[in-house]
């Protein structure tokens, strides 16, 4: 296979919201240039990208997926991204490899919330961008809507290259670069060239005025010959255009209906011709503090954004050569582990498809098999300097649930399935609850969920049980108590004896001493679970010999892992031990262990125990006309709305709600608002949960 330099590959990565064509336009993409002789459909379930089982299943892309074509002399690799914001880590990795990111819209429906998620990352790293409003030849699409929407995104720095219209009963584009006009037949393909008609040249000469204008203003040099002549010639445009791509400020507008083949080929020549190459990008900032620079000439440096499980391979592992050349059989060293991978295998992916190679330059983007040692987001190099590249920051989880496996003999293998669903898809995280012994699962929705029960399932062969979590409650006091205890136990020989007596109070922050009493020892203990326990010595006359402290401490804190109202942790109690008795022959550490947690017990619950629940801020972006229902489901959740903030057609509501309302919230927004609003979450603080809830959850 031939091997291209720098200059000649682009990446390109196909995002969009769903329902948008990305899939439909890689396959017409890979049929213009040669590579298959047979445009698939999603429909048929036989494109190049869209291969797996649960992708068939759906009719959807669940997975980014590489592929390559040429055309003319320019290796083109694309990434076809899912559309559907539960699968936002496959688009963010994709994105951060990216030397141009191709966002599709569908031209009935403009631009959506989808395609606004993505933008934000987008964004986010300032990758060179270009639109592309597709399917131009359904009777119900709205171009200049979609244009409007486009700008309301990126603002005016959206240009029209292209616009369509009708001639003759027929499809046709007007290109203002090129200043042609693209008629094509009712099959699409190869269209035909004719002058623009004369009732579409001023509107024609008015864009590419506009065009021209936004070249200029990011070249000096350009901006200059501007002044100086007046106008820019079609070379002079694609340079100030490249230019403004690079610095995230010109964003050009295609339209192609990607199921009829109309104005791909003019899209992928405008790739070729205009957008960035790796050569053309800027240095990266390692986290050493270093630029690299995407040279042949520099070490050899490797991103790993994507790492995949199949059957019958084992571990696949994408990733972009950021730097030099990479050979088979090259030994190189993963940043994060320290250890030594070799290349054993390099390969061009088309889908499923495996295109053996023996070297690959700075730019491009590959697999190789069964890595050891390395997984998405490590840097692997060569040379003695080490050489990390910044990783992925993937969104936070929306929903979490406990796991399981529903035959208990399968524990172990659901949990290896587990892990390797993780490697495969970092936006699944895993954990346990040491607190409430389950093991937690999160991920970005539902749909993301019924995909990974899908996979444990078909791929792995484990049935798992999905539940809602355990709420992790909090107990504490609201006044003070006493009480005492004394422990007797006598079985012939020595016996066990211990009287303890202790006073407790909530603890709060920044309190004063407890008064009355002769304080002779103090410790702080930092919870692991959170809050406090302060703990005070105030023995007085030697009634308990100071060494059985630390079990009186210890008994306390035996009852404060799993407290008396519900079994959860108890925090904020200071406790003063003030009086007892022992035994010179009966009293041991066991003893005044047993006596402490019975009285810190029932002093506990003569101290108007009350219960506390993990709320969580909510950040929710809906739109506007939508505002009214929200809040009302919002307010059957208790939640507490603290602000809003305008933002555009949006209002963002800043919220506090108990995490125990937060189960099935991604749904339920989702469904409310047709998938146009979007939230995050985190955890905010631990506040007291209703009496009539308390009741409840006490006699459960």
């Amino acid at each position: 296979m031939k091997i291209f330099d720098e200059k000649h590959i682009k990446n390109i990565v196909l995002v969009g919201a769903h329902n948008s064509g990305k899939t439909t336009l890689s396959e017409t993409m890979l049929f213009e240039a040669g590579l298959i002789n047979r445009r698939g459909t999603v429909e048929d379930h036989n494109t190049v990208s869209d291969y797996h089982s649960i992708e068939h299943e759906r009719s959807s892309s669940i997975y980014a997926t590489p592929m390559h074509t040429e055309w003319r002399n320019y290796k083109i690799n694309i990434i076809d991204t899912p559309g559907l914001d539960d699968f936002i880590g496959e688009i963010i990795s994709s994105i951060r490899v990216a030397d141009t990111v191709v966002t599709t819209i569908n031209g009935r429906q403009g631009v959506e919330v989808g395609t606004e998620i993505i933008w934000n990352y987008i964004d986010k790293y300032n990758i060179p961008t270009l639109f592309v409003v597709n399917q131009i030849d359904h009777p119900d699409t709205k171009f200049e809507n979609s244009f409007k929407g486009i700008q309301s995104l990126v603002g005016k720095n959206a240009v029209r290259i292209q616009y369509p219209i009708k001639i003759d009963g027929a499809q046709g584009i007007i290109d203002v670069l090129k200043m042609k006009l693209y008629k094509f037949g009712p099959n699409g393909g190869k269209p035909e060239k004719l002058k623009i008609p004369d009732d579409q040249k001023e509107l024609a000469d008015k864009l590419r005025n506009e065009l021209i204008e936004k070249a200029a203003e990011n070249d000096d040099d350009l901006l200059e010959l501007f002044f100086e002549k007046g106008t820019l010639n079609e070379d002079e445009m694609r340079k100030g255009i490249k230019a403004g791509m690079l610095n995230h400020d010109l964003f050009p507008v295609f339209c192609v209906s990607a199921l009829n083949d109309m104005g791909s080929g003019r899209l992928m020549g405008f790739i070729d011709n205009v957008a960035p190459a790796a050569a053309d990008l800027k240095s990266e900032q390692t986290v050493e503090g270093d630029e690299l620079f995407p040279k042949t000439t520099g070490p050899t440096v490797l991103f790993v954004f994507k790492t995949l499980f199949q059957t019958n391979l084992g571990q696949i592992t994408f990733f972009k050569v950021k730097s030099g050349e990479l050979n088979v059989n090259d030994r190189l060293t993963n940043s994060r582990t320290g250890e030594t991978e070799i290349i054993n295998q390099l390969f061009i992916m088309d889908g499923k498809e495996r295109q053996s190679v023996s070297k690959l330059s700075v730019g491009d983007i590959g697999a190789t098999l069964k890595l050891k040692f390395s997984e998405t987001n490590d840097t692997l190099y060569s040379g003695k300097n080490p050489i990390t590249l910044k990783q992925i920051q993937y969104p936070d989880d929306r929903i979490i649930l406990s796991v399981s496996a529903s035959n208990k003999t399968d524990d172990e293998k659901l949990n290896e399935a587990l892990k390797k669903i993780h490697i495969q898809d970092p936006t699944v995280n895993l954990s346990f609850s040491q607190e409430n012994k389950e093991m937690l699962i999160s991920c970005q929705g539902e749909l993301h969920l019924a995909t990974l029960d899908w996979t444990l399932k078909n791929i792995y062969g484990v049935e798992a049980i999905f539940e809602k979590p355990k709420t992790a409650y909090r107990e504490t006091i609201q006044r003070s108590s006493t009480a005492n205890y004394k422990h007797k136990k006598q079985s012939g020989g020595s016996g066990q004896f211990a009287q303890v007596h202790i006073k407790i109070e909530p603890w709060q922050e920044g309190m004063d001493e407890p008064e009355g009493f002769n304080i002779r020892g103090k410790e702080e203990i930092d919870l692991t679970w959170g809050g406090k326990l302060v703990f005070y010595n105030c023995i007085v006359g030697g009634v308990i010999d100071a060494r059985y402290l630390p079990s009186i401490m210890k008994g306390v804190l035996e009852v404060m892992e799993s407290g008396p109202l519900t079994g959860s942790y108890i925090r904020d109690i200071r406790v003063m031990v003030y009086d007892g008795k022992m035994h010179s022959v009966d009293s041991n550490d066991i003893s005044f262990k047993i006596a402490g947690a019975h009285a810190f017990r029932e002093a506990f619950l003569n101290a108007n125990p009350k219960l506390l629940e993990p709320k969580n801020e909510l950040i929710v972006k809906v739109p506007e006309e939508m505002v009214g229902q929200v809040m009302t489901d919002l307010q059957s959740r208790r939640a507490v709305i603290q602000g809003f903030e305008n933002s555009e057609n949006y209002q963002v509501l800043n919220c506090q709600i108990p995490a125990d309302e937060l189960f099935g919230y991604s749904t339920d927004l989702r469904s409310l608002t047709q998938g146009r609003a979007t939230f995050s979450t985190s955890f905010s603080s631990y506040q007291a949960v209703p009496t009539n809830i308390q009741s409840q959850l006490v006699k459960n």
